[in-house]
C-alpha cells in the first residue's frame, strides 16, 4: 500500500479526493492538512469521511509516497519542491506548473512563480495526451477543469482548425472553490446564469498551449475565444466548442476521427447524442458529441464532465495511477449518479 498525504483537505478537490481514495485499492490516506480547521477530526469536518480517522494537521509531519496539493495557486509551488526532496510523488492541482512559459504564467496569475526551475519538469497531466510522460513523473500538473473538457474536444481536429475557435462553457458552484465569494451565494446564484472571465480567464493559455503542440509548433497557436459561464447547479461543466475546419469533412469522418483518437482512453468517450452534465455526475468521464454544421463548414464539439472529478481530484487519482505503473481506472471506474 503506498501512503497518501493531501494537503488542503478543506477545499473542494481536497475532500473529493479523500472521498475517491477511501475506495481505492492500492493506497492509504495517512495525513491530510487544512489550516483552518487544523487539530479538529477530519470525520467532525466531513462526516461523510468518518471513515477516516484523521486529524486535520497544519502541516504534513511525514514523508507520503505520493502528496496531493490542493492549494491555491502560488502556495501550491512554495510547499512544491520540499516535497519533491522527500522522494515522494506529487500531483499538484493548483495551476502553478501547467503552463510551460514563466512570463506567461506570470501574466495571468500576477505573481512571481516561486520555482520556475521546476516548470520544465512538470508534466501537463492529461493522461489522454500525455500518458507515457506521467508514467515517468515526479510532478503533475493536474489541468484544469475548463481546459479538461475544451482540450478533449479539441484534440482530435487539432490539425484542421482554421480560424479562430470558440469555446462556450458552463459550469457549476462548486468550480469557484469552498470560500465565501459574494457571487457563489445561493440568492446570488439561484434561477441565474452569469458570465465571467469577459476580458481573458486564466484557464485560457494551458488550451493554447495544449493544441498549439498538438499542431507540432508552439508558435502555430490557433486563436481562442473562450468565455466561461456560472449555472445553479453543484457539479458539472459543458463545453460548446466551435471550430472553423481547413476541409470540408463529413459527420462520419469526424466521429472516426475522435473514436480513433480516444481508442484505448477508457475515460474519454464518444457518444452518439449530445450529452448532459448530469450524466457524468460523480464520474471521472469526459463525453464527447462532434458534430457538423452543414450550413457553415463548422465543427461542432460537446464535451462534458464532472468538474471536481474528471476536472479535478478524479483526474489526479488517474495520473497518480500511471505514476505508480497501475491501471489508470483503479478507484475511479464508478459510473455517473442518476439522476
Amino acid at each position: 500500500m503506498k501512503t497518501v498525504g493531501i494537503i488542503n483537505v478543506t477545499g473542494y478537490a481536497g475532500v473529493e479526493l479523500a472521498r475517491l481514495l477511501l475506495r481505492h485499492p492500492a493506497v492509504r490516506i495517512t495525513q491530510v492538512t487544512g489550516r483552518s480547521e487544523a487539530g479538529k477530526k477530519l470525520a467532525d469536518v466531513f462526516p461523510h469521511l468518518s471513515e477516516l480517522d484523521l486529524t486535520i494537521q497544519p502541516e504534513l509531519e511525514s514523508p507520503s509516497d505520493v502528496v496531493f496539493v490542493a492549494l491555491p495557486h502560488k502556495a501550491a509551488a512554495a510547499v512544491v519542491p520540499s516535497l519533491l526532496a522527500t522522494g515522494a510523488r506529487v500531483v499538484d492541482i493548483s495551476a502553478d506548473f501547467r503552463l510551460h512559459d514563466v512570463a506567461e504564467y506570470q501574466s495571468w496569475y500576477q505573481v512571481d512563480h516561486p520555482c520556475p526551475e521546476l516548470l520544465s519538469e512538470a508534466v501537463y497531466g492529461l493522461p489522454e495526451l500525455h500518458r507515457d510522460r506521467i508514467r515517468e513523473a515526479r510532478l503533475v500538473a493536474n489541468p484544469g477543469c475548463y481546459p479538461t473538457a475544451a482540450i478533449l474536444a479539441l484534440a482530435p481536429i487539432a490539425d484542421l482548425i482554421n480560424g479562430p475557435v470558440i469555446i462556450d462553457a458552463k459550469s457549476g458552484i462548486s468550480g469557484g472553490g469552498r470560500s465565501l465569494v459574494l457571487t457563489n451565494h445561493f440568492s446570488e446564484v439561484n434561477e441565474n446564469c452569469m458570465a465571467y472571465g469577459v476580458h481573458g480567464h486564466r484557464h485560457l493559455p494551458e488550451i493554447v498551449q495544449e493544441i498549439a503542440e498538438l499542431r507540432g509548433n508552439h508558435l502555430d497557436a490557433p486563436s481562442v475565444l473562450f468565455l466561461p459561464h456560472l449555472v445553479p447547479m453543484t457539479r458539472g461543466i459543458l463545453a460548446s466548442c466551435y471550430v472553423p475546419l481547413r476541409d470540408r469533412v463529413s459527420e462520419a469522418d469526424v466521429r472516426q476521427r475522435f473514436r480513433a483518437f480516444y481508442q484505448g482512453h477508457p475515460f474519454a468517450r464518444v457518444v452518439d447524442a449530445p450529452p448532459q452534465t448530469k450524466q457524468t455526475l460523480g464520474s471521472n468521464f469526459c463525453l464527447m458529441y462532434p458534430t457538423v454544421d452543414s450550413r457553415t463548414g463548422h465543427l461542432v464539439v460537446l464535451s462534458c464532465l464532472d468538474n471536481l472529478v474528471k476536472g479535478a481530484s478524479g483526474q489526479a487519482i488517474q495520473n497518480m495511477n500511471l505514476m505508480f505503473g497501475w491501471d489508470e481506472r483503479l478507484g475511479i471506474d464508478s459510473i455517473a449518479v442518476y439522476p
